[in-house]
This record gives C-alpha cells, structure tokens and sequence, in this order.
C-alpha cells in the first residue's frame, strides 16, 4: 500500500509535458503546475499567435504570463525523492524470486543473512541476532544463504545427516548407520569433509601450479604473436620495396623501349617522308613528259598508266636517278615478339623461383608442436584443401586439358600443343600441376575409365623418352597409387606395396610437407586410409596424374567446398 501512495504522490508531482518529476515547479493562472523549461518552450512555439495556452486545460492568456519557481512544490518534489529512495531501499531487502527468504518472517520475507545447518534454517539479519547472543546457539554452524538445506535431512529417518558412508559414497544419519548400513565403512561427515578437503587442496595446488604453468605458455606465446607479427611486418615491408623497385625496374624498361620505338618511328618516317617527296616530283615530271606524249599514247586508262609507271624498270632508268635504294621495309613486329619473349623468360623464372618464395613462408616456425595429428575425418582434411590446376607446359600431347585445366581425357589423336621443355615425351601420357604444394594440403582426384596414376612428385622428374626416369612412382622423385580396374598399387622407386580393397573412383591426397607425411585415401562416405609414407621431402611436390594409355580414360581434380 505504501508502494502505491508513493507511486500516487509521484504522478500527482509530475510534469504533464515530459511526463517526470517537476524541475524548477511553476504554477500557471489557471492552477496547472509545470517545469519551468517545458512551459516556456511550450509557449515560445506560440509566440506567433498572441495568445499563451495551458497544454492541459487550453485556457488562454494574454499577454504571455511571468514564470515564477514554485517554492512549495519545489520543496514537496524533494521530499517525494527522498521518499521513493527509501522505499526502493526497504524494497531491496525483501526476498525476490531467485533469493533465499529468511524461515522466521511472517507476511512478506526478508532475504535471508545465514543459514544454520544445525536449525536446517535461514535467517534475515533481524533473526539471526539469537545466533550471536544466546549461549545455546553460538556453536551452531553458520553458513551462506543456501536453499538446498533440506537435503541434509535423511528421507527415511527425518534425520540430520551426520555421517558418510564411504562403502556407498553417501551421506546417510546415525540410523541408516546401524540399520541399512551395518557393517560398511562409515565416519562421521566431518571426518570425510576434512579428508576430501585435504584432497581438494591437493587438486587446488595441482591445478594452481597448471594455471601457473598455462601462464607461462600464455606470456611465452604472447611474444611469439608479438615476434611472428613484428617478422611480419617487417617482411611485407621489405617485400613491397623490392617489388616496388622490379615494378620501377620494367616501368623503366618500357618506358626505354617506347623512347626507343618512337624515336626510330620518327627516323623511318622521315626517311619515308623523304623518299614520298622526291617521289611525288618525280610523279609530277612524268606527268609533264606524259602531256606531250600524251598524242602519240595509245593507252586509254592514263591514270593507271601513270600510277604504275615508275615501277616499271625501263622508266626508272630513263628517269633522273633519286640515289635512293628501293627495298622491303621492316615493322616494329619484333620489338613485340622480343618482348613478350622478356615476358615468357620472366614468367618461367618467377615461377621457378617462386616455390623458393612459397616454401619458405609456409616452413615458417613458432613454439607450437612441430607435428600436428593427421585429420581424421573428411570435414577435417578438407580444411587444408587446395584447389589444384593442371600445367598444360607437361602435358602429354596425347592428353587433352578441360574443365578449367582440371580434367585430363587421353585421346586418340595428338593435340596441338607447342614445343615446350617441361611436356612429358615417349609413353608416359602424364601431367603435373601448376601449382607447388608445401605446408598442409588436400586435394582430391575422381577418376573413370581402367586406370590413373594419382601422384605427387618433384619438378626435376625426367620428361622426355621411354625410361623409368619419366613415369611417376618407377625413381626417387615421384610417389604414385596407381588404381587399374580391380586392384590398386602404391610405387615409390620402382619397388610397390599392394593395397587391400577395390580401387576407388575418388583418391584423397593428404601431404603435410615439413613433417613429411604422404596419404592417400579411399573417399566415400568415409575416409578410408590406403597408404601413408613417413620420408623428408627435400624439394617443393606437384600433384601429377597419369592416364592409363585406353582412350577416353580420364582423371579430375574436384572442387572442393
């Protein structure tokens, strides 16, 4: 009830324009109170009009009435604050849903202070006072408000649970100790409490000196993000100088070729200016000879005559002589051709040399576990995978590239590819990747047709004749499951180890370079393991394919979400 007086109090002393308790209170002529602020803002919009309204009653005043503090209400709007604090802070005391209330309070319950585990009660402050006074409650055990007191009453005795049977691990009373649990291993709660405790200050020292020990690892990690960051940094800023300075070395370059292109471009058009001229009078005196020939010329179409004329040997050596030496005329088309050669040379060199780049980055090291556990299940392999495209520099000319330079088909007949040194010869109809792969990669092949190899080897494998040097698995610079119609193969070096199960339609490749880990895996709806090899790889892999020599045997690499 007195909740709801102060909540009346509190809507009577409030400002009917923002609606909250009156500031600086003023009383208009017609009685309404309003805060001085929100009236006069309210009556600057009606200036206007002449005439001042009262936004409750719409009385009217003119002129415009002078605003006075109410000192009586100002005085009663600071009580009603001090009021409502009061009550907010009595509220504060009485116990809410989610708190323990105190089991002696009669009506609404205060929040309890303690609980006592000797009463199985609780107390608000108020009824506590006998626990500090009274000689017969001050040894009674005192605890934090807990509403789980009833639990240490025994259900079948309605006893406090005094005692701990260790043969069932449960608190039980002294009935249960001669009755269902005769003969077992039974102390007192206190006794259990105070041996579990020591436990519990073991687990606690244990796990303190872990944290300790975590904390460490933290600090020590903190100043590897803070040295791999500052690494970094430092690189990237390096790496956009030098690549700022090859980008001004070809922007000088071109800028040395274009200056050396026009300037020759204005010297042959000079010359060829020069040559027209002398030309042109030429032109103009056989056309003053023709004139008085022109009687005695029997050739009707004059023009065409006189256009072909001075090629004609025997008028040239009739005519005066230019000193001009008549011959082809050469373009600028090797200056094209000689630079998208530059181009080629650099490209090939990048890419050579860029796999330097790409291994040295990816073997970058830091405090973690040099060897990570190998995925388990496809979702974790396929968080290191790489989408792999095929190089059509190696391909076979008998193979044909699609599907983005994903796909190799064998065909029939050779396809029109141009001489290159990386493309494979001889019998091995093979294909390596574009890209290098270092570090953590998957990647997965979908083959169809009698057979595939599905490798990985090194750049410097050989390309060219019939030997085992060239195909994939038979030297020490490739490793190949080869998959025929009804059995697979793994071959490292010529020498092979059979794998058990029917060949896959789809091979999981997983390669974890640094460590030096090669699986392939049989991919359904789960990932079924093939062969694993544990080498050192000294050399940047390419992901390679051979196709068995049937027509129309293809190998993908997939796309992987």
């Amino acid at each position: 009830m007195a909740q709801q007086g102060v909540q009346l109090d509190r809507e009577s002393f409030s400002c009917p324009i923002c609606l909250d308790l009156l500031k600086d209170p003023v009383t208009i002529p017609c009685g309404h109170s309003y805060c001085m602020n929100c009236i006069k803002s309210h009556w600057d919009q009606e200036d206007g009009k002449k005439l001042h309204s009262c936004p409750q009653c719409r009385k009217t005043f003119a002129p415009r009435p002078v605003l006075l503090k109410s000192t009586m209400l100002a005085v009663l709007v600071e009580q009603l604050k001090k009021t409502g604090l009061q009550a907010a802070a009595a509220d504060h005391c009485y116990a809410g849903p989610e708190d323990v209330g105190c089991d002696v309070c009669t009506g609404r319950r205060r929040k309890a202070f303690k609980s006592c585990l000797v009463c199985l009660a609780s107390y608000c402050e108020e009824h506590l006072q006998p626990h500090y006074e009274a000689a017969p409650f001050k040894k009674h055990k005192l605890v934090e408000p807990s509403k789980k007191l009833q639990e240490n009453i025994c259900s079948r005795h309605d006893e406090v649970m005094k005692m701990f049977c260790r043969t069932d691990q449960q608190c039980i009373c002294y009935i249960c100790s001669v009755d269902d649990h005769k003969g077992h291993d039974t102390v007192s709660a206190a006794a259990e409490r105070t041996e579990r405790q020591r436990e519990l200050e073991g687990s606690r020292l244990n796990i303190q000196q872990r944290i300790q020990d975590r904390e460490k690892d933290v600090k020590l990690l903190h100043q590897e993000v803070e040295a791999v960051n500052l690494s970094a940094d430092k690189t990237v800023e390096d790496s956009e100088k030098i690549f700022t300075q090859l980008i001004r070395l070809l922007e000088n370059r071109s800028s040395d070729v274009k200056q050396q292109v026009r300037s020759q471009q204005k010297r042959e058009v000079s010359r060829v200016k020069e040559l027209q001229e002398k030309l042109e009078q030429e032109i103009a005196e056989l056309k003053r000879k023709d004139a008085e020939l022109k009687l005695l010329s029997h050739t009707e179409d004059h023009n065409q005559f006189l256009h072909n004329y001075p090629s004609l040997s025997p008028l040239r050596e009739s005519t005066h002589s230019t000193g001009i030496n008549i011959r082809p005329l050469r373009y600028f088309e090797d200056v094209a051709a000689a630079v998208s050669e530059v181009r080629d040379e650099l490209q090939d060199v990048l890419k050579e040399k860029w796999t330097n780049v790409s291994l040295a980055v990816t073997e970058v090291d830091v405090l973690l576990s040099p060897s990570q556990a190998e995925p388990t299940t496809r979702a974790g392999f396929l968080r290191y995978s790489r989408e792999i495209t095929l190089d059509p520099n190696t391909a076979h000319t008998r193979l044909l590239l699609s599907e983005g330079n994903r796909k190799a088909t064998l065909m029939s007949k050779h396809q029109s590819y141009s001489r290159h040194t990386d493309r494979f010869t001889g019998w091995c109809h093979q294909v390596l990747s574009r890209e290098s792969l270092t570090g953590r990669c998957y990647w997965e092949v979908e083959r169809r047709g009698t057979g595939a190899h599905v490798s990985v080897s090194y750049k410097n494998i050989s390309r060219t004749g019939n030997s085992h040097e060239c195909v994939f698995g038979f030297n020490d610079k490739s490793w190949a499951l080869k998959c025929d119609k009804e059995s697979s193969t793994f071959i490292y070096n010529s020498i092979t180890a059979p794998v058990s199960g029917p060949p896959p339609s789809r091979v999981g490749v997983y390669l974890d370079h640094s460590a030096g880990v090669l699986s392939f895996y049989s991919v359904s709806e789960t990932m079924t393991l093939l062969h694993r090899v544990q080498t050192t790889f000294t050399q940047p892999l390419y992901a390679g394919l051979w196709i068995d020599p049937h027509y129309k045997n293809t190998a993908e690499f997939c796309k992987l979400n």
